[in-house]
């Protein structure tokens, strides 16, 4: 399993250091491939005072100024690198649920 986050690198050797993950994680800070798989999303100028007030520093994060975010999502790949299953949903407070992933998986592995 892979991650790519839209974190600069150092930010995600923080994370690394802070947390025990067992996949890779990969920093997209431009969002370019956020931008190939079309779930990558501009932030107006509102919104992004708005996630300022809240702490989160987005240029800080990035390391870029652009504003991008991706939408969270999840992408199951089979052995041949054909993308058979994704979930996405720009409410990033929303996630797929355990057993929903898992049934995919499973799927995603019987066609394989």
């Amino acid at each position: 399993m892979i991650a790519i986050s839209p974190d600069r690198p150092a930010k995600l050797v923080e994370s690394r250091k802070a947390k025990s993950i067992g996949y890779a994680l990969y920093s997209d800070s431009d969002l370019n491939a956020a931008r190939a798989f079309g779930i990558a999303f501009q932030l107006d100028a509102t919104t992004r005072k708005k996630y300022e007030g809240y702490g989160f520093d987005l240029e800080d994060a990035a390391g870029r100024g652009h504003g991008w975010l991706p939408v969270p999502s999840v992408f199951l790949v089979d052995g041949g690198g054909t993308i058979r299953w994704v979930y996405s949903n720009p409410d990033y407070k929303v996630r797929p649920e355990n057993e929903m992933l898992l049934e995919a998986a499973r799927g995603v592995a019987r066609s394989d």
